[in-house]
């Protein structure tokens, strides 16, 4: 594990711990991707806050001014720790541990959806219900589409992939096929 890794890991911890307390673990984790969100979507704000060369408290004070007012006090007050202590770099990774941390603790889990095609509520909710069961936990479901995919679905959660498209299929197929000739 890199030094890196376990820097967000810790300051992760260190806010969930915080927004446990508060009884603001979903608010908490809605600030941070709405900071992440701002700083992938203006790509000039992002290389300044990278930016090695500019002063920590140059950073601090940008921050400040775009972020104290839109984020509650210990969102803000990770955001200004991790840059005055030059670890910008691990924003990303920090915000991603938190989020795992936090469905981790209200039982939840991310999943995201490939299809070819866009689904409606209906179909989201009930791909929600079937991976529920499965898993044990609340899933929130985010859908992307993917015009790679010739039909069918992919499912990410966490680490896991449930591949029900045809592509997968058609590879698994090939792969048996592969093997039965082998023997």
């Amino acid at each position: 594990m890199s030094q890196d890794t376990v820097v967000a890991k810790r300051y992760a911890k260190a806010l969930f711990e915080v927004a446990k307390e508060q009884n603001r673990i979903a608010e908490v984790e809605e600030e941070l991707k709405a900071v992440i969100g701002a700083l992938k979507d203006n790509a000039d704000l992002n290389k300044l806050i990278k930016h090695p060369s500019i002063e920590a408290s140059v950073k601090s004070g940008l921050l400040k001014q775009i972020f104290e007012s839109a984020v509650s006090q210990p969102v803000f007050n990770a955001l200004r720790l991790l840059i005055d202590r030059r670890r910008e770099d691990v924003l990303e990774a920090f915000v991603n541990y938190y989020v795992n941390i936090a469905n981790e603790a209200l039982g939840q889990a991310s999943a995201t959806v490939y299809t070819p095609a866009a689904l409606s509520a209906e179909e989201l909710t009930r791909i929600a219900a079937t991976f529920s069961q499965l898993t044990g936990k609340q899933i929130r479901v985010e859908s992307v589409i993917d015009k790679s995919l010739l039909g069918g679905i992919q499912v990410r959660i966490g680490d896991r992939l449930y591949d029900g498209s045809l592509s997968g299929k058609l590879g698994r197929l090939e792969k048996q096929l592969n093997q039965s000739q082998a023997l």
